[in-house]
């Protein structure tokens, strides 16, 4: 699969090396447009990728033309895409808060894929949410599926309005994990316990629970239940947090994200 990516920052990147090592495409089948020398040089040593300064001359060929610029980017990459492509050429962004109506008027060009993918997808166990305008064809999001799927989990949805609650929950969530992980990491240390440790025990508790999780099959709340028994250390733990208004909190971080989400698109 011919594909651009027309941004080599981190996200795109990540996709790129992801691609490469599940075989949905090779080297010799992907052009990466990045305006900074030295980031082009890297990328082309480092993956063997074909590399340009022209986003333009990268999408020419490409039946997939991946947008991995960051928000305040994208009016310049869409005002040198536009009219470029053609009804053979699938564009896919993963561009926070741009909706499929600003891309597919700003590329003058109909087949848009729009994801909200998440950081672990560097190593293989992100989960993208994805949707497309109703012009992408069969072959289009077949395209789009493989390169997600690459990533992770892929979730379709029809309903564009579901990006913004990914944004909020996906999107954002590893933040959200990643500070839970280090309030754990400074608790253990409080207690008198080495940093290397406290590290090693809430990062493989977080990934040993979540995939308990994904695995087991059972509600979070059941699965909480069965670690908590009655009088005990979980117990007096979770009241702790009961009282600090842990859930309540983390339902107002996911609703701000969401809300903010909203207003990114609403800007375009």
């Amino acid at each position: 699969m011919r594909t651009a990516f027309i941004g080599g920052g981190v996200m795109g990147e990540a996709m790129l090396a992801r691609a490469l090592v599940a075989g949905v495409m090779t080297p010799a089948d992907v052009c990466v447009a990045e305006p900074l020398e030295d980031r082009r040089a890297y990328l082309a040593a480092t993956h063997g990728v074909a590399v340009t300064a022209d986003g333009a001359e990268a999408a020419a060929s490409a039946e997939l033309v991946v947008l991995a610029v960051k928000p305040q980017q994208v009016a310049a990459v869409l005002e040198t895409l536009a009219g470029t492509l053609d009804a053979k050429q699938t564009a896919l962004s993963i561009v926070a808060g741009v909706p499929l109506k600003a891309l597919v008027e700003g590329l003058k060009h109909p087949h848009v894929v729009r994801v909200m993918p998440n950081t672990p997808a560097r190593i293989g166990a992100g989960i993208s949410v994805w949707t497309a305008a109703p012009a992408v064809s069969a072959e289009g999001r077949a395209a789009a599926a493989a390169l997600l799927g690459a990533l992770g989990r892929e979730w379709y949805v029809d309903d564009e309005s579901y990006l913004d609650m990914a944004t909020a929950l996906s999107g954002s969530g590893p933040a959200y994990v990643f500070a839970f992980i280090e309030a754990l990491v400074e608790a253990g240390v409080g207690l008198g316990m080495p940093r290397e440790m406290a590290l090693a025990l809430a990062t493989e508790t977080v990934a040993g629970s979540g995939r308990l999780a994904r695995e087991s099959g059972e509600d979070p709340a059941a699965l909480r239940v069965s670690v908590t028994s009655p009088g005990g250390t979980t117990a007096a733990a979770l009241a702790a947090l009961e009282r600090g208004g842990f859930a309540a909190t983390i339902r107002d971080a996911v609703a701000a994200a969401h809300r903010r989400a909203i207003e990114l698109g609403g800007n375009r």
